[in-house]
């Protein structure tokens, strides 16, 4: 089973995290944060894993640390649940369309972790969610999950949209790069190891 449970705990936030990489798309997301939660929810649907998070958080401060460090945690258990990464795909990209939105996204798994993004949003904010807490989270993401990740905007105006364009598309590109390759009998890469 490729699965994990992490834990992190820090003067400003707690967070915990099961996650299961051979899932159905199950979630179990909360956080003090509403558009966080949806946006997980969207991700987690389109991956087809399985999540549960529970985070709490100094939200009276700003969302932050708590987007941050859930993101941190995410990458962390989606690197314990990946193991070796003997015979997964390794690569998945998609485009994803949101109305007037679309999006490109591509995943190397590639044990290096590096976050290409380029999306500009016409609004500051959805609600009272930071739209530039979007970066902040898959910087996190990917910083501990060790893996490529690049995110381009192609056209949108409707942040919102924008924001779950990104979501939808990294949840879509994650599920091809982890999927089993029955042809694989070892590590995808000349190296040998990832």
């Amino acid at each position: 089973m490729r699965n994990a449970d992490i834990h992190r705990e820090t003067g400003e936030t707690r967070v915990a995290i099961t996650i299961n990489l051979d899932g159905s798309g199950k979630s179990e997301i909360k956080t003090p944060i509403a558009f966080l939660n949806h946006m997980l929810e969207l991700f987690v649907k389109h991956s087809m894993i399985d999540l549960k998070i529970e985070a709490e958080g100094d939200i009276y401060v700003d969302y932050h640390h708590t987007v941050e460090d859930v993101g941190i945690c995410l990458g962390k258990a989606l690197f314990a649940a990946l193991g070796d990464k003997a015979s997964i795909n390794r690569y998945g990209s998609c485009f994803i369309p949101m109305d007037e939105t679309l999006v490109l996204c591509a995943i190397d798994l590639s044990g290096r972790p590096y976050l290409v993004y380029d999306v500009d949003f016409k609004r500051e904010k959805v609600g009272n969610f930071d739209a530039e807490l979007v970066k902040e989270f898959l910087q996190a993401v990917v910083s501990h999950g060790m893996f490529n990740l690049h995110i381009k905007l192609l056209w949108g105006e409707n942040t919102h949209h924008i924001i779950e364009a990104v979501f939808k598309a990294f949840g879509r590109s994650l599920r091809a790069a982890i999927e089993m390759d029955k042809r694989e009998d070892g590590i995808p890469s000349t190296k040998g190891k990832l």
